[in-house]
């Protein structure tokens, strides 16, 4: 029988060994301090009644918080604008994203410039965007004065809870759109032009080329496009925080999760609740992830 010598490790792949804990260290120690450790934190406070301005008077109430959100009709309300929000706003994202990609794919003059403008939005600042969106749409604004052509009365926008919230679709979809034309102009460039050329002979249009040979090249960046889109869409905060001055008005209107939770959590100060505000948004959004990666892993040939 042969005897098993224990495994001899040389001077130099143990200084290799070293030299990656150590490199790897900084971003270990940034992950548990800055990300694991507040969330572990996070969570223990949404089983708990914590005061932020009275930490030391924190008590535990066991899984309260969570039934008390489900019974407050601001928070009912503010999953409802959430949900109504992504279901706007990332298939249109979606849509428009992959027909720009096209458009500036091709070999047309000027198309860099038409990159450029497409994409400018998404590196603008979301305050800088909303400011714009309220000037534009104010009473007095260049909307109402266009509309009052055709004889239409003054609109008073963002003042009135049937246009607030598809005012801040509008402006969340102009300002995304330009970041996933660019995931898709990627793919789009990554798709041999032989595949064009050989549906071309055979006697295939553009419209068919496109829904035959790039739609279903580009579903890997469609995933990731919709799954980033849902996610980003699903934590709105900045667009409805600024054009609502924080209330989420008028009438709840563009209350979203993210910003109720924030009042609750630096408005009234109440820690524990808005966690597990936090929480069940987490679950949410983790739950439809998985449903997405399963609908698209399913229409994936093997």
């Amino acid at each position: 029988m042969s005897r098993k010598y224990p495994k001899v490790i040389s001077h130099k792949r143990k200084q290799e060994i070293m030299a990656a804990y150590i490199l790897i260290t900084p971003a270990v120690f940034y992950l548990l301090v800055f990300l694991i450790g507040p969330i572990l934190y996070a969570f223990i406070l949404s089983f708990q009644d914590h005061n932020l301005l009275k930490p030391e008077q924190a008590k535990f109430i066991g899984l309260k918080n969570y039934f008390n959100l489900f019974e407050d009709p601001v928070f009912r309300k503010a999953l409802y604008n959430t949900f109504k929000f992504s279901f706007y706003v990332v298939p249109l994202q979606t849509v428009l994203s992959l027909l720009l990609a096209v458009v500036a794919n091709q070999n047309i003059k000027g198309r860099t410039f038409f990159r450029v403008s497409y994409y400018l939005p998404s590196i603008t600042s979301m305050v800088a965007i909303s400011a714009i969106f309220m000037f534009l749409f104010n009473r007095n604004g260049i909307a109402n004065k266009f509309l009052s052509i055709f004889g239409f009365d003054p609109v008073s926008w963002f003042a009135d809870p049937h246009y607030a919230l598809y005012l801040i679709i509008i402006l969340s979809v102009w300002a995304g759109v330009g970041v996933n034309m660019l995931i898709y102009l990627a793919g789009l460039q990554d798709i041999p032009t032989s595949v064009y050329e050989s549906s071309r002979i055979d006697g295939a249009s553009a419209i068919q080329q496109f829904f035959y040979i790039t739609v279903p090249l580009l579903k890997e960046k469609t995933f990731f496009v919709v799954i980033i889109g849902l996610i980003g869409t699903l934590q709105i905060f900045d667009q409805a925080y600024i054009i609502s001055r924080g209330s989420g008005g008028p009438l709840n209107s563009t209350m979203t999760v993210v910003l109720y939770l924030y009042n609750k959590a630096f408005g009234e100060n109440q820690a524990g609740y808005a966690s597990a505000a936090a929480f069940v948004l987490f679950i949410l959004i983790f739950t439809l992830t998985v449903l997405q990666k399963k609908f698209f892993d399913e229409g994936t040939p093997r």
